[in-house]
């Protein structure tokens, strides 16, 4: 990650357990922590989320795909690390997207698709509203669009599109699909799922 990225002064990323408002205040207070609210959930500890520009091992996983074999990789967004100016690379406390990771990993593998596995069905607008509103299909300029009115939580849905946004835009054709574990046969047939597309 770039040591420069804005993501370390504005830390979005929850982890670890859930609080009560009150319980947040405490460790806000005691720990020095950065608390938020977590999309009607609960309130959790956020870190810095920097954007991934590359991944270390780029090569390998490339060489072992090219190879056959199925790779997992950048586990959990991976180990946060950026480069030195003299070429070495040094661990920094960050925690690196998953999505955000997947997609900069799927570029690198020139990869046509890119599935997004969450906990719900399909992408929502309105999420846990009365109006909630899933979500079947949206380009670039929609995805765009709703982000810009704050209908996806940071931390949440909202890295999960950003990636499929910028999956879809970096190469004609692309298309990223979001939808939950148990969907994943069905979205992968054009079944169900949140298609993003450029």
């Amino acid at each position: 990650m770039d040591k420069n990225d804005p993501g370390f002064k504005n830390p979005t990323k929850p982890v670890g357990s859930f609080f009560t408002e009150e319980q947040a205040k405490i460790l806000m207070k005691e720990k020095g922590y950065v608390m938020k609210e977590d999309a009607g959930r609960g309130w959790r500890r956020v870190v810095a989320s920097p954007m991934p520009v590359d991944v270390v091992e780029k090569e390998i996983v490339k060489t072992l795909v090219e190879a056959g074999h199925i790779v997992i990789t950048v586990g959990g967004g991976g180990v946060p690390v950026i480069m030195k100016d003299d070429g070495t690379l040094e661990g920094v406390p960050a925690v690196i997207d998953k999505d955000l990771a997947s997609e900069k990993i799927a570029e690198i593998l020139d990869a046509d698709e890119l599935i997004i596995l969450t906990a719900v069905e399909k992408v929502a607008i309105n999420f846990n509203k009365p109006d909630q509103k899933d979500l079947d299909t949206l380009t670039v300029k929609e995805a765009e669009q709703y982000i810009e009115e704050g209908h996806f939580a940071p931390g949440s849905m909202l890295p999960k599109v950003k990636a499929a946004i910028m999956f879809a835009n970096s190469k004609e054709g692309r298309k990223a699909i979001i939808t939950s574990l148990e969907k994943a046969r069905e979205a992968l047939k054009g079944l169900t799922g949140t298609v993003v597309t450029r």
